[in-house]
């Protein structure tokens, strides 16, 4: 069951189509959204154009609910990957919402914890970990074995901060072991087991 699902309780959802922007970087932040089906992205972009992947969004998740709740702009952009269907929530909506479902509270807290969690955690890996850790990481925090993640060497390097080139060798090292599959624009994690083990060093 997804806790969540009161936030779209009388509402229609607006329609994403694949590339399409969600909400920007430094931009006013409010409302935040809820994903209600599809994939989505979340990234955050340097002053030279270059990106880094936060996480990928699934039907369920929240988006963009840190700078809501704190006020400020925003600290990261969101695409959406897949046809999407997302809800908007002010904090007029919102307050609606926790006068009759004042248990969603808790659970809205605990994710806006895990959110502040995996910003610290991308800090972390981008100081101390090796390329070959913050990769395999990366993947097995947004893919299931046997199931086909849709992503480019370019994108899995901005989201773990290291070269195309790099993140290229390492996938064919990862390939060669039998710990995954590349395709076309997209990686299938075969040994997830292994994986874990490259990933803990």
């Amino acid at each position: 069951m997804d806790i969540f699902a009161p936030l779209a309780e009388g509402r229609h959802p607006r329609r994403y189509q694949p590339g399409q922007v969600i909400y920007l970087q430094d931009s006013p932040a409010d409302e935040f959204y809820y994903l209600v089906r599809g994939t989505a992205r979340s990234y955050i972009s340097s002053q030279a154009g270059g990106e880094r992947i936060l996480t990928i969004h699934h039907t369920g998740d929240l988006m963009g609910e840190a700078s809501f709740f704190d006020a400020c702009p925003r600290v990261s952009s969101a695409v959406a990957v897949t046809e999407c269907e997302i809800v908007s929530v002010d904090r007029e909506a919102l307050d609606r919402v926790f006068q009759k479902h004042s248990d969603l509270a808790l659970p809205m807290l605990q994710y806006l914890a895990r959110t502040v969690r995996l910003l610290s955690h991308h800090v972390d890996e981008a100081t101390f970990l090796p390329a070959s850790q913050r990769l395999a990481r990366h993947l097995l925090a947004e893919t299931r074995e046997g199931v086909s993640f849709p992503c480019t060497h370019e994108e899995l390097g901005f989201a773990i901060g290291v070269s195309r080139v790099t993140v290229s060798r390492l996938l064919a090292d990862f390939s060669r072991r039998g710990l995954l599959q590349t395709g076309y624009g997209s990686v299938t994690v075969l040994n997830r087991a292994g994986l874990e083990q490259e990933a803990g060093g």
